[in-house]
């Protein structure tokens, strides 16, 4: 395994408290994390033969995570991930104006200018298999309501799964929606796509967008949609095809409506030539599909060019501007609550 080096990797940090930690279990599964924004740097797994691959995306040293262009490669985001129309929403009679930062500088997108993703955390603990990390987020932060204070637990255990947990308490009522961005690519390889990535989806329904990537409003059937992955199939099948849904995002770039409540499987990718597989469980009711559309020529870890469809995104979340949408289910957060949530990752091996 060609782990990154932490001396290499923080070169350039004049900040002592930036750390980066690495996870292993007894089957050689490794990932290393670091506190700048909960990023997992490195993720490695074995494929068929036994040959263990980075399958996540991201850059060698933390100066280009500062420096780079930020996609958010394998980030916490916060305080409310993905998109919320014209960064506005209103609580309890009281409008709330957020950072304008998506990429059509309309909307607040993944937490704003300085969201979660470039914040150090406080580490509480750390062990071979666990690292836990906190961050309170003043009143205020990138425009919203209340003192947060988020813990994350990463737990990597023997049944090969990597489990996110977070929870958060406010001191004020407000919208939290946290998820995790990695990008994947089960391949291993750096001249590789994902166009040998099979994917199924337990949704039967999607919230279609708008020209600015907002949520219609709408909760759409699956079905005679290239939105349709009930049935595992090609990633990239409907990639080109005439669908105006495919034709906004350049790609996929939409929050999938998950069929079950609670802890439940929500996809399930499998990659036919290595045979590694990966499955997503989370307490979620979304699941955002992203393939990558927008990575333009980025030079990230291993000499490794990321080019669009170069890695795939499976954010489990609420819904896009769900603040915004009375009937897709509440961000909202009461001081008196607990927010919890789930993301498990289970990885494998297909049978040949």
């Amino acid at each position: 395994m060609n782990l990154i080096n932490p001396k290499h990797f923080l070169a350039h940090s004049h900040d002592p408290s930036i750390q980066l930690f690495t996870l292993k279990n007894k089957n050689g599964i490794t990932t290393q994390i670091t506190n700048y924004g909960g990023r997992i740097i490195s993720l490695y797994t074995p494929d068929k033969n036994g040959q263990f691959d980075d399958i996540v995306l991201g850059y060698e040293s933390l100066h280009d995570y500062i420096h780079k262009p930020e996609v958010y490669f394998g980030a916490i985001i916060g305080r409310y991930g993905n998109r919320i129309a014209k960064g506005t929403f209103t609580l309890n009679g009281e409008i709330y104006e957020l950072h304008r930062n998506s990429e059509h500088g309309e909307n607040h997108l993944h937490g704003g200018y300085d969201g979660f993703q470039d914040k150090i955390w406080t580490v509480e603990s750390h062990d071979s298999n666990t690292l836990c990390l906190s961050y309170l987020s003043k009143e205020m932060e990138g425009g919203f309501p209340g003192t947060v204070k988020v813990i994350i637990e990463y737990v990597l255990s023997k049944e090969n799964t990597l489990e996110i947990k977070f929870s958060a308490r406010t001191d004020k009522t407000t919208i939290l929606n946290l998820t995790h961005h990695s990008y994947f690519n089960l391949t291993g390889k750096k001249d590789k796509d994902i166009r040998t990535h099979h994917l199924k989806i337990n949704a039967d329904h999607f919230t279609p967008i708008d020209q600015f990537m907002i949520p219609n409003g709408n909760i759409t059937t699956v079905e005679n949609t290239p939105f349709d992955f009930t049935s595992i199939k090609p990633i990239l099948k409907h990639i080109q095809d005439p669908n105006p849904q495919i034709q906004i995002a350049k790609g996929y770039d939409h929050n999938m409506v998950l069929n079950e409540q609670g802890l439940k499987s929500a996809a399930y990718v499998v990659e036919i030539d290595s045979c590694r597989t990966l499955e997503v469980f989370t307490t979620e009711p979304g699941l955002q599909l992203y393939t990558g559309n927008h990575l333009q020529n980025i030079k990230g870890k291993h000499g490794n060019i990321y080019s669009p469809y170069t890695g795939f995104c499976l954010e489990p979340q609420h819904f896009p501007n769900s603040p915004n949408e009375p009937n897709f289910k509440t961000p909202i957060l009461e001081s008196e609550e607990t927010y919890t949530s789930t993301i498990l990752y289970k990885f494998g091996i297909k049978d040949s």
